[in-house]
């Protein structure tokens, strides 16, 4: 796989059909829990163990000198106990295209930005280490939130103005074309940089002359950001995947998805999950998932600005930097409330509203939670993997069996209709069992939880993580914690696709072998969320983010 460096995303050349192995001498599943194990142990192991040893991670990985007060920022991540040392790629790979700009013309977006009523965000401005002025938009526990992040740290962050989001959904994607002319041109001034022989300063320049003194957001007359929520969006997001890609690839006939970057299975066990999420490999998500069809909210920019969202789609320049909803604390997880492993219900269970995108003229058939609520709950065939051997040997095959045969392993309902036309609404009420609303933490009675991408990100993942529960996570949208949890060893990653949704719940459900791998990762989520997912963690990830 091929990663571009700066668009924040995975551009995966298309791969040749490679013959599907119909016989496995062991379950799939089981070679990729060991194959995603060690690589994680891996990536742990060799993090750096002093200041000395992260500059030179630093000038290996990114070719150039680390931003000043790095050295704060280390003292600032090891007094906390941070883990990850060195895994902030996720960061470079995103503000790469802004090298190519001016730092004048990057302040000037940014106050062109909030200076616009009408764009939706909210402006931070930094000045002599302090947070002069927080405005903006309706949503005050975000500003809060977001304020307090900074407070451990914004001493050592020089003056700035900040533009964040306060939309679930992404807004900045820019032309294939453009973003490669961006990229081109940042890799030259970063080699210029990586090349000087000036002595470095571990300090910041003058405040320009062209930033304001902080205690107000600047008025603007015009903005560049275009409104229209409840419309079909495809052709806007992919915009900025290559012209040969499986989005935008001009053939005639439909355009398939390249299953091979992300899969070998017939079956669709995900193998690489960066490669899932790409959007330009999978264009049939254009009628399967649900911000495609129509997000709830769109203001869009075609020129790079920097806006910070908690997460957004492969395709999309958005900064990410770690939600303040989790920060904050908005989904709780009650630990006496929780059930031990051998007590808890043996099902894949979900509750949730229809979020996900406006439903319009039938539009929620084309979205993703009624898709995956509506395929779990249907009639009909199945795929499935057998142990076809005999005398204690394996020969895993294919085969079908009838879904009524595994509707106890499934528990996958919504519990309120929204974000539609009144006829929408009423078809969706008709077509769906709705069951009554429930309380968040009874989800801890089950051994499985489901969590799928909403309007964005879901938001309960970490408190699903920290249970004694294993999650199951269905995600197109990323968030800045990409490098941090890895799939088949926190979680369970599933296709959208779904052929394999039955049976990777079989597997893990089945007796002593299954079910010692389920609750194996279960705990390893747990223990691995109290060490990188603490408010510490997020504000360690926030600190370097803006130094940058």
């Amino acid at each position: 796989m091929e990663q571009k460096q700066g668009q924040g995303q995975a551009v995966v050349k298309d791969q040749p059909k490679k013959p599907q192995p119909q016989h496995w001498s062991s379950h799939p599943v089981f070679g990729l829990l060991a194959e995603k194990e060690a690589e994680h142990q891996k990536i742990v192991s060799k993090q750096s163990k002093s200041l000395q040893e992260a500059v030179a991670e630093y000038r290996r990985r990114y070719g150039i000198p680390p931003p000043p007060n790095f050295d704060k920022w280390y003292e600032f991540a090891k007094t906390r106990g941070v883990v990850m040392i060195d895994e902030y790629d996720t960061i470079q790979e995103t503000l790469t295209p802004f090298w190519a700009f001016s730092p004048a013309t990057i302040r000037g977006r940014a106050r062109e930005a909030l200076g616009h009523p009408d764009n939706n965000l909210i402006g931070a401005l930094i000045r002599k280490g302090a947070v002069t002025k927080i405005d903006g938009a309706w949503n005050d526990w975000q500003k809060n939130a977001t304020r307090d992040m900074m407070k451990s740290f914004i001493q050592w962050l020089p003056d700035m103005d900040l533009p964040f989001n306060v939309h679930d959904e992404p807004r900045v994607v820019i032309p294939s074309s453009d973003l490669d002319r961006m990229v081109a041109k940042a890799q030259k001034t970063k080699a210029r940089v990586g090349d000087t022989s000036e002595t470095l300063r571990n300090s910041w320049s003058a405040t320009p002359k062209d930033m304001s003194d902080g205690s107000k957001l600047e008025d603007v007359k015009f903005t560049r950001f275009n409104v229209f929520a409840h419309q079909n969006v495809w052709t806007h997001s992919r915009m900025s995947c290559p012209p040969e890609s499986p989005a935008r690839i001009l053939e005639d006939g439909p355009k398939e998805d390249n299953i091979a970057s992300y899969t070998d299975s017939p079956l669709g066990f995900i193998t690489n999950k960066t490669a899932f999420s790409d959007i330009c490999q999978s264009p049939s998500l254009r009628e399967t998932f649900g911000f495609f069809e129509r997000p709830n909210a769109y203001n869009i920019v075609h020129d790079l600005f920097p806006i910070f969202s908690q997460s957004k789609l492969s395709s999309y320049a958005d900064i990410l930097y770690p939600s303040p909803w989790y920060w904050a604390g908005k989904v709780t997880y009650n630990e006496t409330r929780e059930v031990n492993w051998e007590k808890k219900t043996d099902r894949l269970y979900w509750r949730g509203s229809t979020t996900g995108g406006f439903s319009r003229a039938g539009g929620w058939r084309r979205q993703h939670r009624q898709k995956i609520v509506s395929d779990l709950n249907s009639r009909g065939n199945v795929k499935i993997l057998e142990n076809k051997a005999r005398s204690g040997s394996q020969d895993w095959q294919m085969s079908t069996a009838a879904r009524s045969s595994f509707r106890r392993l499934f528990d996958v309902f919504f519990t309120s209709v929204g974000q539609c036309d009144p006829e929408d609404c009423e078809a969706q009420k008709q077509f769906f069992s709705i069951k009554d609303g429930v309380d968040q933490q009874g989800a801890w009675q089950y051994k499985y939880l489901l969590d799928i991408d909403g309007n964005a990100f879901s938001g309960r993942f970490y408190a699903f993580l920290a249970s004694k529960s294993l999650p199951f996570k269905m995600a197109i949208f990323r968030e800045w914690h990409e490098e941090w949890l890895k799939p088949w060893v926190h979680y369970v990653p599933l296709s959208l696709r779904g052929d394999e949704w039955v049976e990777t719940v079989r597997f893990f459900d089945k007796e002593k072998t299954g079910q010692h791998e389920a609750e194996k990762m279960a705990y390893a989520g747990r223990e691995w969320s109290k060490k990188v997912l603490r408010n510490q963690d997020l504000e360690v990830w926030f600190f370097r983010l803006l130094l940058e």
